[in-house]
């Protein structure tokens, strides 16, 4: 959706009739409803893409004409006039300002992420009109952050029991196959550039071209993969031939890291007789690492009885905290069945039955990047604040059939820290709110802040880490 006058909900384009006359300015702010005590928390994300996308070129004449022509087709009224005067005095480049906290950081539910107004008093509908892409872009990155943090933070809390270097495989731990799950495209870039603020292991292309439009490293590369086999390049050797397959990867691939799937017809009797046996010797003699990848059963069962198979046939160490670590040759990765409920079970499952977390990698798809609602995390933006030639005056929603959609009254700002938490406070432009508020400016009549992903990817990975500590302190208080 490349014109800004369409990417928005159809009735939006009546609202500029339907604000109190002499409205001036408007303010709102988009939060993931909820308390922190019961609700958890959220990775912020999104908000640059919406940016990038939407807001980085002018709309032109033609763009007022296109809509004009739908718009009223469609049965509602269209503002020519407010579009045409956005044209001429600001040069197609929309007069608001949007605020928000620095992507990736982890903040408590309830708390605003980002808070938008118009600069020019003559359009003060704009702020509400780009809602739908901006809601959206927010609601989405941030679900997609939020589940990959929370699987991350379940990971890094079963290597620390046992690994004995829980840091240098975490990056790697949890695949992106959603690319062929998500809705569109624009969904697989967005949501696969949200996992990568976690991870660094991805097969969707998409988020890679994604990170560099949207941030400053133009040449950055955010993701890495390795060869892997599907089941069409082992199923068109026949069923005689999958042995023949297998040696074709290890000849093809061995110098690095690389991956095989191995249940196309029977993944026990391969692990047994074409890895255990007819084809030891030449994985042991590979300078890489082969990556079994069983791709049905149960996804709890299933990956703890391949460990099992291949320590039978390739044994390996025991670590300084007693797990189990195999062969540097060989590993698994299980992406089959992957979701958070899933990948929790599995990490107890291999911690009780003595295996090393640095044995195995996860794998998701669209479970990662498809399988999300706005509701889920009860996203929301609502408008806090109307200035009609008076300063601000609070504006807020407060449903007496349900309380907790209750809104924020007021321009917003966010105080405090990921170690202490944030508050929520009313921004009265006192100076010490304004010195400790988190918002910053990222978009403002044209201007683009740039942002730095090394820096979005620092801030969740310190969230990540004080929620372990925070874990590890309720455990030992229990």
């Amino acid at each position: 959706m490349t014109n800004i006058l369409l990417a928005t909900d159809s009735y939006k384009h009546s609202h500029y009739l339907q604000y109190p006359p002499g409205t001036l300015y408007v303010s709102s702010y988009i939060e993931a409803r909820g308390d922190a005590k019961k609700d958890g928390k959220v990775v912020f994300f999104g908000v640059q893409s919406f940016i990038q996308d939407y807001l980085s070129k002018p709309f032109t004449q033609a763009d007022i004409d296109e809509a004009e022509e739908l718009i009223t087709a469609h049965g509602l009224p269209f503002n020519r006039e407010g579009w045409e005067y956005i044209l001429n005095r600001h040069n197609g480049y929309l007069p608001i300002e949007i605020e928000a906290l620095g992507e990736g950081t982890v903040v408590e539910r309830g708390i605003p992420l980002v808070q938008v107004r118009n600069t020019d008093p003559l359009v003060p509908w704009l702020t509400s009109f780009i809602e739908t892409a901006l809601l959206r872009a927010v609601w989405y990155g941030t679900s997609v952050a939020t589940l990959s943090f929370a699987a991350k933070v379940v990971i890094y809390d079963a290597l620390v029991a046992s690994s004995d270097n829980p840091e240098a495989g975490l990056p790697f731990k949890l695949h992106d196959f959603g690319g062929r799950g998500a809705s569109s495209g624009e969904s697989a870039g967005l949501g696969g550039m949200a996992h990568l603020v976690n991870f660094q292991g991805t097969d969707t292309i998409e988020a890679l071209v994604a990170v560099r439009r949207v941030y400053d490293d133009k040449k950055v590369v955010a993701g890495f993969s390795l060869p892997a086999s599907e089941h069409s390049t082992m199923t068109s050797w026949s069923r005689a031939g999958e042995g023949d397959a297998y040696a074709n990867m290890i000849a093809k691939f061995g110098g690095g890291l690389f991956s095989i799937v191995s249940d196309s017809y029977d993944l026990f009797a391969a692990l047994e007789d074409i890895y255990g046996t007819a084809l030891k010797d030449d994985i042991l003699k590979i300078d890489g690492k082969l990556i079994v990848r069983p791709d049905s059963g149960d996804p709890v069962a299933t990956p703890i009885k391949v460990l099992e198979a291949l320590w039978r046939k390739f044994g390996g160490t025991v670590n300084s905290k007693g797990f189990k670590v195999l062969h540097e040759k060989i590993g698994v990765i299980q992406g089959d069945g992957m979701n958070f409920e899933s990948i929790s079970r599995l990490c107890r499952t291999l911690i009780t039955n003595g295996w090393s977390l640095d044995n195995i990698a996860f794998g998701m798809g669209g479970g990662l990047l498809q399988a999300h609602k706005r509701d889920d995390l009860n996203f929301a933006m609502k408008c806090n604040a109307i200035d009609v030639g008076n300063g601000w005056q609070d504006v807020q929603k407060k449903p007496a059939t349900d309380p907790a959609k209750a809104s924020k009254a007021g321009r917003q700002a966010v105080v405090g820290t990921m170690e202490s938490g944030f508050t929520a406070m009313k921004d009265d432009d006192e100076p010490e709110v304004a010195f400790h508020n988190r918002f910053e400016t990222r978009y403002a009549n044209g201007t683009i802040w740039p942002a730095n992903f090394a820096e979005v990817r620092a801030r969740a990975h310190k969230g990540m880490l004080l929620t372990h500590q925070e874990l590890s302190a309720l455990r030992e208080a229990a």
